[in-house]
């Protein structure tokens, strides 16, 4: 018995799709560690490629069969390979993903020095049209205090949780820890997974002594990213959930 392929019928509206694919894809990755050689983690993907004008459809069970034979190796040194073999199992002119994943790192206390892991949510979003283009993102929770209400105030100041957001295009491999670290030297104070009393006391104080706005935080970042020749793009932002105002206070700068 003949089974009809319906999504393969043309279709004679002369419009082409940009993306079609699926969204939301829950799987486990493996992704290159710096200290361990590799970590596993678990990603939400969204795959796409693009649709020709005389196509009606695509073969969406197709985008989980490409993916399930390159997830178990380093996904970020493959995702040219997957992307290639992805248009062309689709027959299409284009091919994209976008990764979304927990990434632990071990952060020692600055002062008892206990150890315990810290997740950054990281990014990997990559395009193969005519040649292929990856991005690297990384979202660090940190710490800022406000100079405006240090300079003001006879005594304290307010600080806020805060999140930078750096993603970079580049020509020579660049590690998540050096984005993550680029990201926590600009803060007020980075945050840790564990404190004791003796932390709690050294990061307050840390804090108070280097007041940062979110302007000061993405011009500090674009500068030294500016200085490293292995990145050709990057887009940095910097978030305050401020703790005394209603709405958050947000900078952002790219360059490409």
């Amino acid at each position: 018995m003949s089974i009809p392929d319906i999504q393969n019928q043309a279709d004679k509206r002369k419009i082409s799709i940009d993306k079609v694919g699926v969204k939301g894809v829950r799987y486990p990755i493996v992704v290159e560690d710096r200290s361990a050689g590799i970590q596993h983690s678990v990603a939400d993907l969204n795959i796409y490629v693009e649709l020709p004008h005389h196509r009606r459809g695509t073969h969406m069970s197709r985008f989980i069969e490409v993916l399930n034979r390159y997830h178990t190796e380093a996904f970020i040194g493959k995702l040219d390979m997957f992307l290639s073999e992805l248009k062309d199992t689709m027959k299409a002119e284009a091919g994209y993903v976008d990764i979304r994943f927990p990434y632990f790192v071990r952060k020692q206390a600055p002062v008892s020095k206990i150890a315990s892991l810290l997740s950054y949510d990281c990014t990997f979003s990559a395009s193969y049209k005519d040649s292929f283009c990856l991005w690297i993102g990384v979202s660090v929770p940190v710490t800022t205090l406000c100079p405006c209400s240090k300079e003001i105030s006879e005594y304290g100041a307010h600080n806020q949780r805060s999140e930078i957001r750096i993603s970079v295009c580049y020509s020579k491999f660049v590690w998540l820890e050096e984005l993550i670290a680029i990201a926590e030297q600009h803060a007020s104070c980075e945050i840790y997974p564990l404190l004791k009393r003796p932390d709690e006391k050294f990061v307050t104080e840390k804090a108070y002594n280097n007041p940062k706005f979110v302007e000061d935080i993405v011009r500090e970042i674009t500068l030294e990213l500016q200085h490293d020749e292995r990145i050709i793009g990057f887009s940095v932002e910097s978030e305050n959930f401020e703790s005394i105002h209603n709405h958050n206070a947000y900078a952002m700068i790219t360059r490409s």
